[in-house]
């Protein structure tokens, strides 16, 4: 009787642990693979990091709905864009060496400040380059589309995330409180759609050439800008800029092959 009792206990613990009848130890699952899109609305690039967010399209009064801005923003049109993706944030110094593997910048405090002396060419290269290590399509904003997307899906806001300019500067870095140097993205507060540093910081590079009186003849649906020209857009103003640069629907010319310590750019994405 107790030869059987132990018997069965011992056939007991095997059953529990089953371990402990074979020494070959069991291997691991492996982690599951990481998932890029991090949260309803959000995706998160997996081959840099870059964070994005979705912008659901819709229609706005593109252009100077304040009455205190250049012609080039006259006359006010209706626009309407589709959906899109666009960065988090600007395209940051850590982002930039890992696709294009240095650093370009004059203002070195941190990877995280946004990358800087990079020509509208430059970026180009930069989202061929991340395109090649994403499989993704990624691209610049149009000016509709980043107008838009500024304004809190086409709000009537002059800055990017207020109107009132005593609150500019919880809203941007400029050159009222940047102390002279770009910033690290991110440190103040977003626009409605949870984008960071649309007004101020580095101007950003749209996909768009220039064109003063292009708004008299855009087409109402994602107008892509001009089919060609001298110069390409930048939009967003920077730290160096006054209130007046950095409203979003401030508008300024560059050569796309000109580099300068005010511009950067952010990147954006089509859904599939």
């Amino acid at each position: 009787m107790k030869r059987a009792s132990l018997f069965l206990s011992c056939l007991l613990v095997l059953t529990i642990f089953p371990s402990l009848s074979n020494s070959k130890e069991v291997p691991k699952a492996e982690p599951p693979a990481p998932v890029a899109r991090t949260a309803p609305g959000e995706y998160r690039d997996s081959a840099t990091g870059m964070e994005f967010l979705l912008v659901k399209g819709g229609c706005y009064q593109m252009g100077d709905t304040f009455g205190d801005g250049g012609d080039d923003e006259k006359p006010v049109h209706e626009v309407c864009v589709k959906d899109f993706y666009l960065g988090k944030y600007e395209v940051t110094q850590g982002q930039w060496k890992r696709v294009m593997g240095g650093n370009p910048s004059n203002f070195k405090e941190s990877d995280e400040n946004p990358v800087e002396m990079v020509s509208w060419d430059d970026a180009q290269e930069f989202i061929r380059g991340l395109n090649q290590m994403s499989g993704k399509s990624y691209r610049l904003a149009t000016e509709a589309e980043w107008e838009y997307a500024a304004r809190n899906g086409g709000k009537r806001e002059k800055w990017a995330g207020t109107s009132n300019e005593s609150e500019l500067r919880e809203n941007a870095w400029f050159s009222g409180n940047s102390g002279g140097t770009t910033r690290r993205v991110g440190q103040k507060r977003p626009n409605g759609l949870g984008l960071y540093d649309m007004s101020g910081n580095v101007w950003e590079w749209v996909s768009d050439w220039y064109d003063k009186d292009y708004y008299r003849i855009s087409p109402k649906n994602d107008p892509p800008g001009p089919s060609s020209g001298q110069y390409k857009v930048l939009r967003g103003g920077s730290w160096r800029h006054r209130p007046g640069h950095l409203r979003a629907a401030s508008r300024i010319r560059f050569v796309p092959s000109k580099r300068d310590i005010f511009i950067g750019f952010r990147v954006g994405l089509s859904p599939r």
